[in-house]
């Protein structure tokens, strides 16, 4: 979230200083200052660099969630921080990927050419392909949690095996006959 904020605070301050009308979209503004800027003041490139920052953090968490045993309230926590985060930065990527969109319709009023609109939806797929992994494994560690707990459960509900069985009946015996006992004594 705090990419989008950035980026629309940021291209609030350029549409003012280039004197834009003001039904100019702001993505509209963004991109076409891209041209006029090098690639460090880009607004895609600022946004790009902040979501590539996000997703190298969600990275470490997630080799953070690696190294925590099954059954912890911290494996519990990191689980849904990364899945929180995945669903964040996938919007980032998409919103990013609707802001290309929107030049590729006239990619020279926007200063741009076709190598450099590849270049940037090749980004945000490999941004997306890198979130969907991550997230693919974080649920499927997820599974594999429940499947671990459901084989535990169900081996608890597996019905007695023959030695306890004998063992309980045994266990009736002697007490009935020790029972039997005590009750001629007491006649």
């Amino acid at each position: 979230m705090r990419v989008g904020f950035r980026l629309l605070r940021f291209l609030r301050c350029r549409s003012r200083e280039a004197e834009l009308p003001s039904s100019t979209s702001l993505v509209r503004v963004g991109i076409a200052l891209g041209h006029t800027m090098s690639s460090a003041q880009d607004p895609f490139y600022i946004v790009k660099e902040e979501i590539q920052d996000s997703i190298d953090k969600l990275q470490v968490t997630f080799h953070e969630l690696e190294q925590t045993p099954f059954e912890t309230g911290e494996r519990v926590h990191l689980t849904k921080e990364l899945l929180t985060n995945c669903e964040s930065i996938e919007w980032q990527v998409d919103e990013l990927n609707k802001a290309i969109a929107v030049a590729a319709r006239d990619p020279r009023w926007y200063g741009l050419d076709d190598a450099e609109l590849e270049r940037r939806r090749k980004w945000t797929t490999s941004a997306h392909n890198q979130v969907a992994n991550v997230r693919k494994a974080v649920e499927s560690g997820k599974e594999k949690i429940i499947s671990h707990n459901g084989t535990r459960k169900d081996l608890m509900r597996l019905p007695i095996d023959r030695s306890d069985y004998y063992s309980t009946i045994d266990s009736d015996d002697i007490i009935s006959s020790e029972s039997d006992r005590q009750m001629l004594l007491i006649k």
